[in-house]
């Protein structure tokens, strides 16, 4: 296989997800950021990016609970485009930015993505995100 169609093969693996149903990623940004990618081969593996409490109209929550519900159902939608669901979950990593806030996250995931087989799981807290009106980052990878 000549290099320019191993590129072609590997291109053609790597599906972008944007859907219509999130936020709008701004045209500056489109060459550099997917809210999710997904990876087809044998399995199946989603790498969704870090999403945040950001409505698909755009509209940033207020709070952390409720920019938390909007971040899980970001990753929701994600999952949706893709013909997956919280099930198919391997992985999430949760960025916070008051630890405060980690007792209200627990609670959150109880409520919404409670398991009997749970993905594995990372929480950080750090000292900012991507804007200063953001509270939590959440990212995930899902497999089938």
């Amino acid at each position: 296989m000549s290099t320019g169609d191993k590129a072609k093969a590997s291109a053609r693996a790597a599906v972008s997800r944007n859907p219509a149903t999130l936020w709008s990623v701004p045209e500056a940004l489109r060459s550099v950021y997917s809210h999710a990618c997904e990876l087809r081969g044998g399995t199946r593996l989603l790498f969704v990016s870090g999403q945040f409490g950001v409505a698909s109209d755009g509209a940033i929550e207020s709070g952390f609970e409720r920019q938390c519900e909007e971040a899980m159902a970001n990753v929701e939608r994600l999952l949706a485009d893709a013909g997956m669901t919280i099930a198919d979950v391997v992985k999430l990593n949760y960025f916070l930015v008051r630890a405060e806030d980690a007792p209200v996250l627990a609670e959150v995931r109880r409520r919404r993505w409670s398991s009997a087989a749970p993905p594995a799981v990372t929480v950080l807290v750090v000292s900012a995100l991507a804007r200063p009106e953001f509270l939590i980052e959440i990212e995930a990878v899902a497999a089938t």
